[in-house]
């Protein structure tokens, strides 16, 4: 296991906890250049902490479910797609979202906060722990980004932060590939089908070999997802948004 650059977890919790304050990650402060390229496109942004959004924060309420993020305003449903595929595996999203009980937070002993989360992505062939802070980007008291339907809910918001810190900032994720991020979250090896270059929508025989390597692989408990493109002049004929991605379930 690689801290990102050189940030360990456990030594700045314990600094944190012995200074009674919260931390504030110097490596992806809040400013613009966490969140932007080159400009400013959203407006004015408020980096608020969970509880300044919500009375009960939690990282997970009732579990953690491949139905519970909402995307916001980042071309990143790719990366949501991804993230509703690691929900869907406990043994996988509990290597990404390590030691969660620790992490969670706890109202009987609120003094052991201390504002300090760490996610784990495989990259280059390890395992990077990446630190963040818990301020999250704000406008007019909502989340930006991407969130969960329960607003005491703060895991998606928080991998997707530690995630945007590893790629360089927040705009960084703005268009992808779903394959990438599942690698990103598994360390396995992916395999992309494009249904119509490689002779499916013709090819009946074709299908129907699809058909069964794809059960073979969902049975074997590998994830799967798609997505669509359509012309932004035409209407999509199915209720799958335009260009966007989807985690399939049974």
């Amino acid at each position: 296991m690689v801290p990102y650059e050189g940030q360990s977890y456990s030594a700045l919790r314990k600094q944190c906890r012995q200074d009674g304050r919260l931390f504030e990650d110097p490596l992806f402060p809040t400013s613009d250049r966490s969140l932007f390229y080159l400009r400013n496109t959203v407006g004015p942004v408020a980096w608020k902490r969970p509880q300044e959004l919500s009375r009960n924060p939690r990282l997970f309420v009732d579990g953690i479910s491949a139905h519970d993020l909402h995307q916001g305003q980042l071309g990143n449903c790719w990366f949501v797609a991804a993230c509703s595929s690691l929900a869907s595996r406990d043994a996988l999203w509990q290597k990404v979202i390590p030691d969660w009980k620790d992490q969670e937070w706890d109202p009987e002993r609120p003094e052991s906060y201390a504002g300090i989360f760490h996610f784990r992505f495989w990259r280059f062939g390890q395992w990077v722990d990446v630190v963040i802070d818990d301020r999250l980007p704000t406008v007019n008291g909502e989340l930006i980004y991407c969130h969960s339907n329960d607003p005491d809910e703060f895991w998606s918001a928080l991998v997707e932060k530690a995630y945007a810190k590893m790629c360089g900032c927040y705009e960084a994720l703005d268009g992808g590939n779903t394959a990438d991020a599942l690698v990103d979250f598994t360390g396995g090896v992916s395999e992309p089908m494009d249904l119509t270059e490689d002779g499916y929508k013709t090819d009946e025989s074709q299908r129907n070999q699809l058909f069964e390597r794809v059960l073979k692989v969902h049975n074997r408990g590998g994830l799967i997802s798609c997505s669509i493109r359509v012309r932004m002049h035409n209407r999509p004929t199915t209720d799958l948004q335009q260009t966007h991605n989807r985690h399939t379930t049974d």
